[in-house]
């Protein structure tokens, strides 16, 4: 009915695709990965949660009230 329709598999997709799948196995720590870590996993989750804190601070000192604590 619907023959003669192979798809022909590219090895560069298919050895890409395998790679994906047995990522935690291939993985390594280098000081690239260990850098990305340190900015994106530490850093910047840091500098967010102080920037925040500080607004909140702000707000309470322009409405005469004291400093709420966090964490």
């Amino acid at each position: 009915m619907g023959g003669g329709m192979e798809a022909n598999k590219n090895k560069f997709i298919e050895d890409w695709g395998t790679a994906r799948e047995n990522l935690e196995l291939n993985f390594r720590w280098t000081r690239r990965n260990l850098a990305l870590v340190g900015i994106f996993g530490i850093a910047i989750p840091v500098l967010v949660y102080k920037g925040i804190v500080r607004e909140f601070h702000m707000q309470d000192e322009d409405n005469g009230r004291p400093y709420r604590k966090f964490i």
